[in-house]
C-alpha cells in the first residue's frame, strides 16, 4: 500500500484508487468529488512524440482531450487505425506506437479538432 505525506490511503488493492475526502474506491465515490475528474484535459489538444522509458522506441502522444473514457477509447482506435500502428489509451492520453506525429495531427484536423505539436 501506498501513503501519501498526510498520511492518507490513496491506493488499495482491493478497490484501486482512493478517494482523498470520502476514502472510497473512487468507483464507488459518494461525495462526488471525482465525477468532474473522470473527464481529463484543459481542451487543448497536444501531439508529441516521446521515447523517454521506452528502450528508444518512439511513442506518438495525445494529451487534453476533454473526453470520457469510452470516447477517449474510440478515438484511440481511430487514430491507431489511421496510423496503422498498436497503441494504448492511459491516463487520459492516447499513445500511438512509433512516430506519427503528422499522421495523428491530420485525423485529428479531420475530426475537427485543433491540435499543436509539442516538444522537439
Amino acid at each position: 500500500m501506498k501513503n501519501s505525506s498526510s498520511g492518507t490511503l490513496v491506493y488499495s488493492t482491493e478497490v484501486g484508487r482512493i478517494c482523498p475526502i470520502c476514502a472510497k474506491g473512487v468507483s464507488q465515490c459518494a461525495c462526488g468529488a471525482n465525477s468532474k475528474g473522470s473527464i481529463a484535459g484543459d481542451g487543448v489538444v497536444r501531439v508529441s512524440r516521446q521515447t523517454k522509458g521506452r528502450g528508444g522506441k518512439a511513442v506518438t502522444r495525445v494529451l487534453g482531450l476533454a473526453l470520457d473514457a469510452a470516447a477517449l477509447a474510440a478515438l484511440g482506435k481511430q487514430l491507431r487505425t489511421a496510423c496503422g500502428a498498436g497503441g494504448t489509451v492511459k491516463d487520459g492520453a492516447i499513445e500511438v506506437q512509433g512516430d506519427h506525429c503528422e499522421a495523428v495531427m491530420a485525423a485529428l484536423k479531420k475530426h475537427g479538432y485543433n491540435p499543436r505539436q509539442s516538444g522537439g
